[in-house]
């Protein structure tokens, strides 16, 4: 298994994140779970922490978590960006069903 120095991980986190297509969305347990084997580590809340702290220069409003809750804080841009990008919506949350990228 390889590790990853903490900066490392979270360049590969924000690599991840702007790879996620227009349209679709992923959860942060996905995000870590398909950097893991690569970088050693597997953490959702670790991803979310990144996200909250170096996430602004990426398509941020594309990470939800796992039931399609938008970001704690952020939830009405988020939907605005969201709907304009043509992600589909059950309600106040992301359809994971239909939205869910894996890459």
């Amino acid at each position: 298994m390889a590790s990853v120095t903490p900066q490392e991980y979270v360049e590969e986190v924000l690599r991840l994140v702007e790879s996620i297509p227009e349209g679709h969305v992923m959860s942060y347990g996905a995000v870590a779970d398909a950097l893991a084997e690569q970088s050693g580590r597997n953490s959702a809340r670790q991803v979310g922490t990144i996200m909250a702290r170096h996430g602004g220069g990426v398509p941020w409003h594309r990470v939800v978590t796992s039931s399609g809750r938008m970001p704690p804080g952020h939830e009405q841009e988020a939907r605005q960006r969201l709907l304009s990008e043509g992600v589909p919506l059950r309600g106040e949350h992301v359809d994971m069903a239909r939205a869910r990228w894996t890459p």
